[in-house]
C-alpha cells in the first residue's frame, strides 16, 4: 500500500480539515513554526499509535477531537476474513469512488492525555436502509437479515459471512452508493482493519531536535526501523513459530489446572491459561561501537547524523527492498550538521529508495541544496494564510516563486552557472562522462566536483513544466545553460523547441542534441559488454533503452516474450533500463569510444563551453 494523501483536522495549527498529497518522495519547505513537523508526527500517531495529548488540539477550535485521515493506494488485491474466504476491498464496499482506501482515526483529547475512539473508512457503501450495515452483523444476524429480505442462500457457504454479505447486496434494487464513514470496530469490518494493517507501510519518524542518549539514538532509531522490515519480510514464518509454541504452551498450562483439580477443584477454577509473548523486534538489538570505545552518542552531532545518512545509503543499495509492505522515512531536515556534499548524497540515497520500489520518503528542509535538486511537483509549500497553514503544489509557478522566496535558490556566491537537463538520467551521464574526460583533458571540468563546490547547480527541469523555467533564473545575473533531447526525427523540429528559442532569445545557451537522446552517445559495445542480447547499431534515433530493456527481458528465464507485456510494463522496464544505461553503461565508456559514438565531438562543445564559463 502507498500513501498518497495525509488529512489533519483540529491538530495544533491545522484547525479546519487540511490535505496534503504525497508522493513516493515528498518535500516539506516553510518557515519555522509553519507546521511541518506537525504533518510528520501527525503520520506517526496514525501509524504507531504514539502519544496525543489535550494540547495537540488546536487552541482556538474549543473541540477535543481530533481526526488524521491517511489515503492509499496499490491496495492487495484480496483479503481474507473469515474462513479463509477471500474477499476484497471492493466488494466490501470499503473503497472511495476513485478506488482508494481512505481510513480516519478519531482522537479523544478531553483528558490530559489522548486515545484513539474511532476508526472508520470512508466509503462509497450501500445506503440503502437494512443493508447498510452488514459489515458490523454476526453471522447469525446475516442470516436472519437474508430471511428476512428473502435472498436465496442456494449455493451459498452460510458458514462465510463475506458470502451471505454479497448475496444480500446482490439482491436489492438500489444499494444507494453514498460516501460515508463505515466503522472498523465490529465484526467483518474490525477484521477488515485487522488484514489493511498488514498490509500498511511502517512508518519510521527521525526528527531533527531528537535527544542523545547512550544508545546512540541517531544511529539505533533507523537500525530499529531496519529490524522492523526484516522481521515484517519473515512475518508468515515467525507467525507459525508463534502459532505452534502458544499452541503447545496453552496445552500444557492446561494440563497443569487439569492436575489442580483432581487435588483442589475451588483453586482449578480460579485459573485460567493465558499465554503471552513479546514483540518479535524486541528480542533483536543492533550496536554500533567505535574503537576506541567512545560511545557514538558523544562523538559531534555531525557525526551523528553521518551515520543516519550512511544507513540510508545502505538501504538504497539493499535490493531486497523490494519485499514486503514497505516503510515511509520522515525525516526532518537531513540537511543539519551536514557539508553540502553529503547533503547531495543524502538526496541521492532517497532517491534510488524510493526508484527501487515499495519505499517513501517524506522530507522537512530549510536548504535550498536540497530542494533545488528534486522534482518540483515533489515539493509542497507550507505558509500561513489568515492564521491557518495552508499547503500548495510544487508544480505551480506562484508556489515555485514563493518557495524561492523562502529558502533561496543560491546557497552563497560561489555558484557561476546554472545548467538545466531533463532529470536525473541526464545529470548522471554527464557526470560519468565529464569525469571521464577531466581526467586527461584539462579543459573539460568534472560536473560532480564543480557540483560538490557548490560553483554549479543542476535544475533537473521536469519534462512537461520545462516552461516555468524559462524566467525562473533570470535575476540572478548567472550564466544558464540549457540541454535538451532532439526525441523526434531530424525532419521534424525538436520537441522543446519553444523553449529553446525562449531561452535563446534571454541571452542563455541552449543545447539540443543532434541524436535522439543521450543515450544514443553511448557506444554498442558499453552496452552489450553489460547485455550481450542488445540489439542497438549505434543508429543516430533508435530508442536505445527500449532496446536494452527488451534485450535484458528476454535474456532472463520465465519471462515470455516482450511482445506479450502491456504497455504500462514496458514503460517501467525501459525505465528501469534508462537508469542502468545511465549508471552501469555510462561507466565502462572511454575517450576513444566517446569520440567514435559522438563524431561531431558534442559533448565535449558542451563541456568546455560550461568550463569557460566556470574559469571566467
Amino acid at each position: 500500500m502507498k500513501l498518497t494523501e495525509l488529512k489533519v483536522t483540529n491538530f495544533r495549527g491545522y484547525a479546519a480539515e487540511t490535505a496534503i498529497p504525497i508522493d513516493l518522495l515528498t518535500v516539506l519547505i516553510g518557515r519555522n513554526d509553519s507546521g511541518k513537523s506537525s504533518l510528520l508526527d501527525a503520520l506517526d500517531i496514525f501509524f504507531n499509535e504514539s502519544a496525543i495529548e489535550r494540547d495537540d488540539c488546536n487552541v482556538k477550535s474549543g473541540s477535543s477531537e481530533v481526526r488524521i485521515a491517511c489515503v492509499f493506494d496499490d491496495l492487495p488485491s484480496s483479503i481474507i476474513l473469515d474462513e479463509q474466504y477471500p474477499t476484497s476491498l471492493q466488494a466490501e464496499h470499503l473503497l472511495r469512488a476513485d478506488g482508494c482506501l481512505e481510513i480516519v482515526k478519531t482522537y479523544d483529547c478531553s483528558a490530559a492525555k489522548g486515545k484513539r475512539s474511532a476508526v472508520a473508512a470512508k466509503a462509497l457503501h450501500p445506503g440503502a436502509a437494512g443493508i447498510d450495515d452488514l459489515l458490523s452483523l454476526k453471522i447469525t444476524e446475516l442470516k436472519s437479515k437474508a430471511k428476512e429480505k428473502s435472498v436465496d442462500l442456494t449455493g451459498i457457504n452460510q458458514t462465510t459471512k463475506a458470502q451471505i454479505r454479497k448475496a444480500i447486496w446482490n439482491s436489492a434494487s438500489d444499494l444507494d452508493l453514498t460516501e460515508q464513514e463505515i466503522s472498523l470496530t465490529k465484526e467483518a469490518a474490525k477484521d477488515a482493519f485487522d488484514q489493511i494493517q498488514k498490509y500498511m507501510p511502517l512508518y519510521a519518524l527521525f526528527k531533527s531536535d531528537r535527544a542523545s542518549t547512550d544508545q546512540d539514538a541517531e544511529a539505533q532509531d533507523p537500525l530499529k526501523a531496519a529490524v522492523k522490515e526484516v522481521i515484517r519480510d519473515h512475518d508468515a514464518d515467525l507467525n507459525n513459530v508463534i502459532t505452534g509454541i502458544t499452541t503447545e504452551l496453552s496445552r500444557v498450562a492446561q494440563r497443569t489446572v487439569d492436575k489442580i483439580r483432581e487435588m483442589s477443584p475451588d483453586l482449578a477454577n480460579q485459573l485460567t491459561p493465558s499465554v503471552k509473548n513479546k514483540a518479535w523486534d524486541s528480542l533483536f538489538s543492533i550496536s554500533l561501537t567505535g574503537d576506541d570505545n567512545v560511545p557514538i552518542n558523544k562523538r559531534g552531532s555531525g557525526t551523528r547524523r553521518l551515520i543516519l545518512l550512511n544507513f540510508f545509503r545502505a538501504k538504497a543499495e539493499d535490493h531486497s527492498q523490494n519485499k514486503g509492505a514497505g516503510i515511509i522515512y520522515a525525516i526532518e531536515e537531513p540537511e543539519t550538521s551536514q557539508h553540502p556534499n553529503h547533503q547531495i548524497m543524502l538526496l541521492d540515497a532517497f532517491e534510488q529508495l524510493v526508484e527501487q520500489g515499495g519505499h517513501q520518503v517524506l522530507l522537512t528542509t530549510h536548504t535550498p541544496t536540497l530542494a533545488r535538486r528534486v522534482n518540483q511537483n515533489c515539493l509542497r509549500l507550507i505558509s500561513t494564510q489568515n492564521g491557518q497553514p495552508t499547503i500548495t503544489h510544487g508544480k505551480d509557478d506562484a508556489t515555485l516563486t514563493a518557495i524561492v522566496k523562502t529558502l533561496g535558490v543560491l546557497p552563497d556566491h560561489d555558484v557561476k552557472v546554472f545548467l538545466g537537463v531533463e532529470g536525473k538520467n541526464d545529470i548522471n551521464f554527464l557526470k560519468s562522462i565529464s569525469a571521464m574526460l577531466a581526467a586527461t583533458e584539462n579543459d573539460i571540468p568534472d560536473l560532480s566536483t564543480e557540483e560538490k563546490n557548490n560553483r554549479l547547480v543542476f535544475v533537473p527541469l521536469g519534462g512537461s513544466s520545462l516552461d516555468l523555467w524559462v524566467t525562473r533564473l533570470q535575476n540572478f545575473n548567472r550564466p544558464e545553460f540549457y540541454l535538451t533531447d532532439h526525441d523526434s526525427q531530424p525532419s521534424q523540429p525538436p520537441k522543446y523547441q519553444k523553449h529553446i528559442d525562449d531561452w535563446t532569445k534571454r541571452g542563455c545557451t541552449a543545447w539540443v542534441t543532434k541524436k535522439r537522446e543521450l543515450e544514443n552517445y553511448l557506444h554498442p559495445d558499453v552496452i552489450k559488454a553489460v547485455e550481450p542480447n542488445y540489439a542497438g547499431t549505434g543508429a543516430d534515433f533508435e530508442d536505445v533503452p527500449l532496446l536494452f530493456a527488451e534485450a535484458v527481458h528476454t535474456a532472463a528465464p520465465n519471462t515470455g516474450a516482450w511482445s506479450s507485456l502491456s504497455d504500462e510494463v514496458k514503460k517501467k522496464k525501459t525505465s528501469t533500463a534508462k537508469k542502468r544505461l545511465n549508471n552501469e553503461c555510462v561507466g565502462q565508456m572511454t575517450p576513444v569510444l566517446l569520440a567514435k559514438s559522438d563524431s561531431n565531438d558534442e559533448i565535449r562543445q558542451w563541456l568546455r563551453a560550461i568550463g569557460a564559463a566556470l574559469t571566467a
